[in-house]
């Protein structure tokens, strides 16, 4: 049986924190499953976060606007899962993070522009599971009456842009300041187990050449 193919984009600045745990937790359990694992540590590949005044001019000329973000594109249009480990900042996600998907998911690769006739379409069709695994400081109450607008941003829009079937996950440790270290290792023992209710005893259907955002790369 193939092994899934599952991106970790993980953003944390400092590899001894409770996020790089839950990375490592995260990843061990994909190896154990047998999938095979690219992980993306974005603080550790020094990926700038900020959109220049050259990418913002071209972001509307596909092909070329991958130009910039084309190793990490590559990489995204291999993977047929995604999984998310990072650390709630603010309700949301660290500047870092956010900064990679304003600059990686762009037109004609992650999702085609709305014109008169229709509305947007997805690009990423491949991506079939999301999975995020955050730590938040804030209590589960305050972040639900917040909006949980992490959660949104990831599993309402950019899930929008994969495979409608997509299935998604969201597994979050609150009141990290005061958890206690038992609290905190129950929290990473129960990972393996999401990780399988995500993705399923069976892998998933290898990416094609049919996705948007594989035809954008080949045809670059």
């Amino acid at each position: 049986m193939s092994a899934a193919r599952v991106l970790v984009v993980h953003c944390h600045p400092s590899p001894e924190s409770l996020a790089a745990a839950v990375r490592d937790a995260v990843c061990d359990a994909l190896r154990d499953r047998g999938d095979r694992v690219d992980l993306l540590d974005l603080y550790a590949e020094g990926f700038d976060p900020a959109m220049s005044r050259a990418e913002w001019e071209g972001y509307h000329e596909e092909g070329p606007n991958l130009a910039p973000i084309r190793p990490h594109a590559e990489r995204l249009a291999e993977a047929e899962a995604l999984i998310f480990t990072y650390p709630t900042w603010w309700f949301g996600q660290p500047a870092m993070l956010k900064g990679w998907l304003e600059r990686v998911m762009v037109p004609g690769f992650a999702f085609v522009m709305p014109d008169a006739s229709r509305g947007p379409r997805p690009g990423l069709t491949h991506i079939r599971r999301i999975g995020v695994f955050t730590t938040c400081g804030a209590s589960r109450l305050t972040s639900h009456l917040v909006g949980l607008p992490g959660k949104r941003i990831l599993l309402r829009g950019l899930r929008g842009n994969c495979h409608p079937g997509a299935r998604t996950c969201y597994h979050a440790l609150y009141e990290i300041d005061s958890a206690p270290r038992e609290k905190c290792a129950a929290f990473l023992a129960r990972i393996p187990q999401r990780i399988d209710r995500l993705l399923g005893a069976r892998t998933l259907p290898l990416p094609t050449a049919g996705s948007l955002a594989r035809r954008n790369l080949d045809g670059a």
